[in-house]
């Protein structure tokens, strides 16, 4: 345990020192919340839908955390072209505490700006309907750091420069966020795009933050605990295989 430790603490330290990535982890969602909970509030309103705002700022957190997740692979990918990782992988260490340990610390990085935007939220006029339960929220977040960050280990260990990696996150993670009902009900959209969405993993932990942070859901809690455990248990695995096979 110790290992995975140091290595998680490596992440965090890494985090800290770099003011650009905090401040640029939070302008993108609070872009969102300014653009879109205030300039479609009213329209949304207007539907007769409730309050934009509390309706948005879940997918927002959950958008943060998948997000911020993601990039996770490309620390993988910075270590190898610096040596770090070589040195990591020659030590009588088992691959699976490394990519434990690095992927913890970016999940852990990953939901303290979840956290952030969530209090962002409330500067804004956000109110969760019942406090306590935003602990539940904060554990769907953590399950899906994890299993993000599993799965960014897993893509980082066989994409071997930057702008493949970039390209290939655009590729999966825009999709399944813009597709997940983060920023739209899902209640009379097209056919295909309710059954995209019944697909997508992110739809379940944009669902289950729902539920415990504003009390709707969509697809129903039980529905989104079984789908968010299967997400993580395939992630996490994918994340492993792959990274027993890297090469540093």
């Amino acid at each position: 345990m110790r290992v995975v430790y140091i290595l998680w603490l490596r992440q965090i330290k890494r985090y800290v020192r770099s003011r650009s990535r905090v401040v640029g982890a939070i302008a993108q969602p609070l872009l969102f919340l300014l653009a879109l909970g205030y300039g479609l509030g009213a329209v949304f309103k207007a539907a007769g839908r409730g309050d934009y705002l509390q309706f948005l700022v879940p997918g927002i957190m959950a958008q943060t955390v998948l997000f911020s997740s993601m990039f996770y692979g490309a620390m993988i990918i910075y270590d190898r072209q610096f040596g770090f990782l070589k040195e990591t992988m020659v030590a009588p260490v088992s691959r699976l505490k490394i990519m434990l340990g690095g992927a913890l610390g970016g999940a852990t990085t990953s939901v303290f700006q979840g956290a952030l935007v969530f209090f962002i939220a409330l500067a804004l006029g956000f109110h969760p309907l019942h406090w306590v339960m935003t602990l539940v929220a904060l554990a769907f977040m953590i399950l899906l750091a994890i299993a993000i960050t599993s799965f960014s280990s897993g893509l980082g260990s066989f994409v071997q420069d930057m702008q493949g990696f970039q390209a290939i996150n655009q590729f999966l993670v825009f999709p399944l966020y813009f597709l997940s009902g983060a920023l739209y009900p899902l209640d009379n959209v097209p056919t295909w795009l309710r059954l995209i969405a019944e697909v997508n993993p992110i739809s379940y932990t944009v669902d289950a933050m729902r539920w415990s942070i504003i009390g709707t859901s969509k697809f129903g809690i039980g529905k989104d605990l079984i789908a968010l455990a299967i997400t993580t248990i395939v992630l996490i695995t994918f994340g492993a295989i792959r990274f027993r096979h890297i090469e540093a």
